[in-house]
């Protein structure tokens, strides 16, 4: 069975059901957009499916090529949203604090690519370090803190330091009032991926998260920042690479690069990162997505997601970048970047 022939499947389980919006469709495949896109309009070609509003729904021939494929429930866990990870009794209180904290954010800005998950997302990701015994008398480190997962962290009194870094002013300047305020032993410092990585801050850290830009370029060079901050073997990674912006080629790539620099991947957490459709979020810059512009209509399902990774170093950690990387559009778009705006 081809790639494509399976996510034909998967849109077909769906449908069975019933009427979709396009969006849900987007969410529950795991082909690229580009790809998504071209099956979609082959599906609706073929009298598959018709869509109509933005609502996606199987035809009678659709019916018949569907044969016995069935729709059998929603499988994902409505406890934990398919994590495999609940907020517990001991974490709620910290995540109440957190979410009140995130209300007051800056405002996602284009230019810095910027975009977050949810702040339940964020609270699942600690928990889950906490889990593989890496939040307590750690020092953790964030390239790029869109999140605020350095404050989410930090609230939970468990690692011994965490720094963040990031090139926009407003978040650093944020993190360091909150710091402050709450007593928590967080730092934020203003950085600019591009330039080369500061002496003082390499092989100091024990965990380092990041979501980086999902180009092989942006990639290297996120990846290699957090790469320059662990002391050395045992270390790990956590960091969300999407299906929507990252084919099967690209994730082979990934896959490569992160055993050149002296790493195994020893987790897979699909759907784990949910990024909302809220006021302050990359949403509001929706008409300038490819992938809207090319569906033409608006978005109503919190469909952008991205699995998470985690990593560990069985040899000494090394980075491919080790110096200044001047980023061209290159490094942030590329001919998969359909949810980037343009």
């Amino acid at each position: 069975m081809s790639e494509m022939e399976r996510i034909k499947k998967q849109i077909l389980q769906r449908l069975k059901k019933g009427k979709a919006s396009v969006y849900e469709i987007l969410y529950l495949q795991d082909a690229s957009l580009p790809e998504i896109f071209d099956l979609l309009k082959e599906m609706e070609k073929e009298e598959i499916i018709k869509i109509v509003d933005g609502m996606v729904e199987i035809t009678e021939k659709g019916d018949e090529v569907a044969g016995d494929i069935e729709f059998m429930g929603n499988i994902y866990c409505k406890q934990c949203d398919g994590t495999g990870i609940e907020i517990t009794d001991e974490f709620s209180k910290i995540f109440r604090e957190y979410r009140e904290i995130c209300s007051q954010r800056p405002e996602a800005v284009e230019d810095f690519d910027q975009g977050f998950i949810s702040a339940e997302g964020v609270m699942r990701r600690v928990e889950f370090i906490y889990d593989r015994g890496e939040l307590a008398g750690s020092n953790i480190f964030v390239v790029g803190d869109d999140d605020l997962l350095s404050i989410a962290a930090g609230l939970t009194e468990l690692p011994k330091k965490v720094v963040a870094v990031d090139i926009d002013e407003r978040l650093v300047d944020y993190i360091n009032r909150i710091a402050e305020e709450k007593g928590l032993r967080v730092e934020a410092l203003r950085y600019d991926v591009q330039q080369a990585f500061p002496e003082d801050l390499k092989r100091k850290f024990d965990v380092f998260v990041t979501d980086p830009v999902e180009t092989i370029p942006g990639l290297k060079l996120f990846l290699s920042r957090g790469v320059s901050t662990l002391r050395g073997v045992g270390c790990s990674g956590y960091f969300g690479i999407t299906t929507l912006e990252a084919s099967r080629r690209k994730w082979y790539e990934i896959q490569r690069m992160i055993m050149d620099m002296g790493f195994v991947i020893t987790d897979l957490k699909r759907h784990f990162n949910v990024y909302p459709q809220e006021e302050k979020n990359f949403f509001r810059f929706q008409e300038k997505l490819p992938i809207v512009e090319k569906l033409g209509y608006n978005v109503d399902w919190d469909w952008y997601n991205s699995t998470l990774f985690r990593i560990e170093a069985v040899k000494e950690p090394k980075p491919i970048v080790e110096g200044e990387m001047i980023i061209d559009e290159k490094v942030y778009k590329d001919d998969e970047s359909w949810a980037s705006p343009f």
